[in-house]
């Protein structure tokens, strides 16, 4: 970034310089647990740019298409889900890349998974925000979105707890379309599925009222303070997800280190993790015990929160608002609350279960988004009763 882009006058230079600061730290820490994950912070903090200077959140746009037939964001997360599938698909198919093994988001499909997805898609619209757009506004200064992302931990905490509960519904396991179908199959089948929502939302009578592209193009100091158009936002988060995959050998997830942050927290209180059949396990025993930033879903919601505190900064719009009602303050704890527990049940949220699930060519994934959606229509019809905007 040049210093002439950085003299822009709507950039807040403190809080630019803090962030940079912040950044520098957290990278230093990540390397010297390995380079891997101060890749992955690295990459993280252009995951937190590109969602505050695209706007680019699912809560949102889904509720415009609710409330206002605009189908603009739904259309970008079409094509962000379709260039994921084709980038995923060669290295899932293979197995593996530079020599090591590589797993998408393949997660198991039952009942206790479709609720917490429809818990989910209300706690987001009673939060005002996803698994994503809760980091990348929370890192944006926004106070509330802040109270939510503290309810979004301990609700998945709460999730881990009551899992092994769960689980006692019935279920099929995982299933991976292209192992079950061969990916020369569900590949295609992906696509086509893809396009043929996107044209049921048209017939539907959607429109994208949003450009998906500005017909201006993107100049440099859009690309410095935002906004950035649509596809430009869903074309690198696919990337930035593809290049999750190589790097950390699992496709991008959010919601484990709000699971670890909370657990680790209640460790030190005086909780005992063996007390949970969840965090009993091998992976979570190695996760408690290790620092914050060893895990690799942890070291990016860091960078994550820290790329978005930059790029809001950029875009001179930290002004933390603080004239929220109690009854939307509650709607933060509930929808936080919600989103964290069904989380948990679901195995993610609409980063970790659906856009990588959906890229993985995972059944859930699509499970996911099928019972999330009634939750959102559910969540709409609550907001007034909390003082929310429909």
């Amino acid at each position: 970034m040049t210093a002439a882009a950085l003299a822009l006058p709507r950039t807040q230079r403190p809080a630019l310089a803090a962030a940079l600061a912040l950044a520098a730290v957290l990278f230093g820490a990540a390397a010297m647990i390995g380079a891997r994950n101060a890749a992955l912070f690295v990459l993280a903090l252009g995951i937190g740019v590109t969602l505050y200077h695209a706007s680019f959140g699912f809560t949102g746009a889904w509720r415009r298409v609710f409330v206002a037939g605009d189908i603009s964001g739904v259309s970008a997360q079409i094509v962000m889900l379709a260039a994921a599938s084709l980038l995923f698909a060669p290295v899932l198919a293979h197995g593996g890349a530079f020599g090591r093994e590589i797993a998408g988001a393949v997660a198991p499909v039952s009942v206790s998974m479709a609720f917490g997805a429809f818990l989910f898609g209300i706690g987001m619209q009673l939060g005002g925000g996803c698994a994503s757009g809760t980091l990348y506004t929370a890192g944006g200064a926004s106070l509330r979105m802040m109270l939510v992302l503290a309810f979004f931990c301990l609700g998945t905490f709460l999730g881990s707890l009551d899992l092994h509960r769960w689980q006692q519904l019935p279920g099929i396991g995982p299933v991976s379309l292209g192992t079950a179908l061969g990916w020369e199959v569900a590949l295609p089948l992906q696509l086509a599925l893809l396009g043929a929502i996107y044209l049921a939302l048209r017939r539907a009578g959607g429109r994208n009222v949003v450009p998906l592209w500005p017909r201006a193009g993107v100049g440099r100091r859009e690309l410095v303070h935002g906004p950035w158009p649509l596809l430009l936002g869903a074309g690198l988060l696919a990337l930035f997800n593809w290049l999750t995959l190589l790097i950390a050998g699992h496709a991008w997830s959010i919601t484990w280190g709000f699971s670890l942050w909370t657990a680790k927290i209640a460790a030190a209180l005086g909780w005992e993790p063996l007390s949970s059949p969840f965090w009993r396990g091998g992976f979570q025993q190695a996760a408690l015990a290790r620092p914050v930033l060893a895990d690799t879903v942890s070291v990016m919601n860091f960078g994550i929160l820290v790329g978005a505190f930059a790029a809001a900064a950029l875009a001179g719009r930290i002004a933390p608002r603080l004239d929220y009602t109690p009854r939307q303050l509650l709607a933060a704890v509930i929808g936080g609350l919600a989103m964290g527990y069904g989380a948990r049940l679901a195995y993610g949220c609409n980063i970790g279960a659906f856009f990588s699930g959906v890229a993985s060519a995972s059944l859930h994934g699509w499970v996911w988004i099928l019972a999330a959606i009634p939750g959102n229509a559910i969540g709409i019809r609550l907001r007034p009763f909390f003082g929310l905007s429909r």
